[in-house]
Formats: C-alpha cells, structure tokens, sequence
C-alpha cells in the first residue's frame, strides 16, 4: 500500500493511494498514520479490504498538500557515510561501523513544502536518501535477517545539511542537521510488502533541473537489515521510528570548487524508485 497524509501542516488527514492512482480517504478508517496504526495488524487488514472493495471515498487531488506520511515521529536516526561512493568523494574511510547520528522529529515536512536556508548559511547542501519506517519495537534484534520483520515500510528522505555547522563549528554533527525544515519526508509510506529488496532501489536528485545524484542502494556499505539491527543495540526502535539511511555520491561537499552549495531560489528534486518523488523551493529563513 501506498500511506499518505494531506491537508494543511498539522492539520492532515490519513489518505491511500490506490493501484489507479487515485487519491482515497482514509479518515472514516484509521484516525492517522502513525506508530500506533503501523503497529496494528488489523487495523492495517481493514485498510487493505476497504481498498480491494473499493469502498474509500475519492479525494480531489487538486491544490491539496501532501504532508510527511507518518504523523508522531519520535525519532529520525540517521546512518552517515553509508555508500561506498559517497565516502570516496569526501575523503574519507570507509567505516568499520556504522555512523549513527540523530535528527530532530521537528525538522520533518511534507515532501513539496519550502526547505528554508538558514541565516548565515554558506554551505547548505542536499542528500536523497531511503527512509525505513519502523513497525515493531526493535530492541536488541539479533539478526540482520529478523531486523526486516520490524521494518513497516519505507519512504523517500532529503536529508538537507548545513554542511560549515556540521563540520567546521565544533562539538557534533547535529548543529549542521537540525535547522528548521531539513526533513522533508514522503511522499508515500509504501508499505514493506510491497519493496522486496530495499538493497536494489534507484536514487536520483536534481538541482534546478541538472541531475546531481545518481545512485542505487546496492552500494549501501551497511545494508537496510543491518542497519536496523545495529541501531537497536544502542538504541529502542519504537513503531513509527525513521531511519535516513546515507546517501550516494553527487553532494555539494563532494563537487570541485566553487562548490555549488544551495542558495535560496534553487529548485530541488528527488526521488526514489517506486517511494514517489519530491520537489522544494529554498527560501531564505
């Protein structure tokens, strides 16, 4: 299934997108999207007949925002330098381990909302990634091959970075990945049923039209499964949990000088195959 929210932001209401690609209303069905539905079997079942019957009321597409497709998130957990290729353009070892870093749940938009520049920014940068949506708390898994049972689907992630306060103004990584609007997310939860092998997805972005990143997950270093099984010995993973998962070479950071870094007016696009496809305008904050 593909899970969507829509309305104004804080104000959405749970919507499916059918095989038609018709937008249908959830709302008489499951009051959102979120932990609490994804890590209810039955209540995912009724959403799945309601669908094959054909009885979810049609919603106008038209002028309609798409939010985040989970509502409630309480932590999006990030996995860095997580492609082969990525880590060779910035110049830097492959990790033995994998780099776990931690985004604030309130830097997460809609997938076409404005992705505002911070004040000061000199160095604002882009990374489409593949998002992993939890469904069943993972404490402790024990195997890669279990840590896919706790995955309830996966959805498409910018995860936007300052890269100057990331890297140059000391302490941690999260003064760089933290600024307001730096998640946009979605614009589709598709469920896990329906991506076989999250280790065989196309991920593109494009700047003002330009193609900029071009990559697949099969160059993760650290695959989905072992990513969810190693976050969750240091961590719980609780329904409802986003894990960005890395991104692929093309960044800003990685280009020759005068790195193109975004500035507000710049267009972004992104996308991952069969998780549908972002676009954001910058804004100055």
């Amino acid at each position: 299934m593909k899970l969507l929210r829509v309305g104004t932001a804080g104000a959405e209401r749970p919507a499916l997108l059918d095989r038609d690609g018709v937008l249908r209303d959830l709302s008489a069905i499951v009051p959102d999207i979120d932990g609490a539905l994804l890590s209810d079997a039955s209540a995912l079942d009724r959403v799945r007949a309601a669908a094959g019957a054909g009885v979810l009321p049609a919603l106008d597409p038209t002028g309609l925002r798409t939010g985040p497709p989970v509502a409630r998130i309480g932590k999006v957990v990030c996995i860095g330098l997580n492609y082969h290729d990525h880590a060779a353009e910035t110049g830097q070892a492959t990790p033995a381990e994998p780099v776990v870093f931690l985004k604030a749940a309130d830097t997460v938009v809609g997938p076409d909302d404005t992705v505002l520049v911070p004040r000061a920014s000199r160095k604002t940068d882009w990374e489409v990634e593949l998002a992993v949506v939890i469904g069943r708390t993972a404490r402790y898994v024990e195997s890669a091959e279990a840590a896919l049972a706790h995955v309830a689907g996966y959805a498409v992630a910018h995860d936007v970075s300052e890269r100057e306060f990331q890297t140059e103004r000391g302490g941690t990584w999260d003064k760089g990945k933290n600024c307001e609007t730096f998640n946009p997310l979605g614009p589709w939860l598709v469920t896990a049923d329906e991506v076989p092998d999250p280790q065989a997805l196309s991920l593109k972005l494009w700047v003002n039209g330009e193609l900029k990143q071009d990559g697949s997950t099969a160059d993760q270093i650290f695959p989905v499964a072992e990513v969810v099984r190693y976050v969750s010995q240091f961590m719980t993973l609780y329904p409802g949990d986003v894990i960005n998962t890395g991104t692929p070479s093309g960044v800003a950071m990685g280009q020759p000088e005068p790195k193109p870094f975004l500035r507000a007016g710049d267009v972004v696009e992104l996308e991952v195959e069969g998780l549908g496809r972002q676009r954001q305008e910058l804004k100055d904050a």
